[in-house]
């Protein structure tokens, strides 16, 4: 049985991605906003945060909030242990190329770590659900890991997010050294999506720089639940997810035993050193 606060997050999520769907096929009528060099924003996104934030509030209005589009906004207690981390469209660039592949991202956070996180995939009605110890969920059906041991034919993910392509040819030269061993690499466009694919074994193993906490925070708890493990690029905890930043997370996520060889090679290739 779900947790109160998931009903909550779910209700919330499946509001946002009615917004989104209601939008999808009007695109060329969206006001766009480019935040920065290939980074977008739409009013859609603002649209549905607002719809999200509304569920939230109704059910609990002294939480704070981290929102993408809205930025850390205080609930009544200010300073109080719970926050509400939210990204209304993850993968707005997909959404306003008409690219299926896209989501809403909600994840409850108690003193900077994620109790509660829902992903919802609206075009697939895929509903990815975890809460701390009890763990993740796919439309009602539990969901795990893929055990892989190593690199060898495995399935990696990754992103290529605007404010890290300075870094892009370290990059580039990490995904060489993983493809001696690993089957393929996938680049999807939608951080929460990607991180939720690794939960149910839809990928084995997921790396990715320059990340917000709501990017990943329901991600990251999505993984950890479904028995994986998740390490920023030296192999350490991630920082809390109720605050944002200034140049964002490095992630790393997968199985147990996939994680260290993945977060080596990150790291003998030179790309973990170019964020020294």
């Amino acid at each position: 049985m779900q947790k109160p606060a998931v009903n909550v997050m779910v209700k919330a999520a499946r509001a946002g991605g009615n917004v989104l769907l209601r939008h999808m096929h009007r695109l060329d009528a969206i006001n766009v906003v480019e935040k920065d060099r290939f980074d977008y924003a739409s009013e859609v996104d603002s649209l549905a945060e607002a719809e999200i934030i509304k569920e939230l509030k109704r059910a609990n209005p002294d939480y704070a909030i981290l929102g993408e589009e809205g930025g850390k906004q205080k609930g009544v207690r200010d300073g109080g242990r719970f926050t509400w981390v939210i990204d209304p469209l993850d993968g707005t660039s997909n959404f306003l190329h008409g690219f299926p592949h896209w989501c809403v991202s909600i994840a409850l956070v108690e003193n900077g770590e994620p109790i509660h996180g829902v992903v919802f995939d609206p075009l697939r009605n895929e509903l990815f659900t975890a809460s701390k110890g009890s763990g993740a969920v796919l439309n009602e059906r539990r969901i795990r890991v893929n055990e892989r041991k190593d690199l060898t034919g495995a399935m990696l993910v990754t992103g290529f997010p605007p404010r890290e392509r300075s870094r892009a040819g370290a990059q580039l030269e990490c995904l060489r050294e993983l493809l001696r061993d690993a089957e393929d690499v996938r680049r999807t466009g939608s951080a929460a999506l990607d991180l939720a694919y690794i939960a149910c074994g839809r990928g084995d193993g997921y790396f990715e720089a320059g990340l917000q906490p709501w990017d990943i925070a329901a991600g990251v708890l999505l993984v950890r639940e479904a028995g994986g493990r998740v390490c920023d690029y030296r192999g350490a905890a991630l920082g809390r997810m109720d605050v944002a930043p200034t140049r964002g997370h490095q992630v790393v996520a997968g199985g147990i035993k996939l994680i260290e060889p993945l977060q080596k090679t990150i790291v003998s290739s030179g790309y973990a050193a170019s964020f020294a």
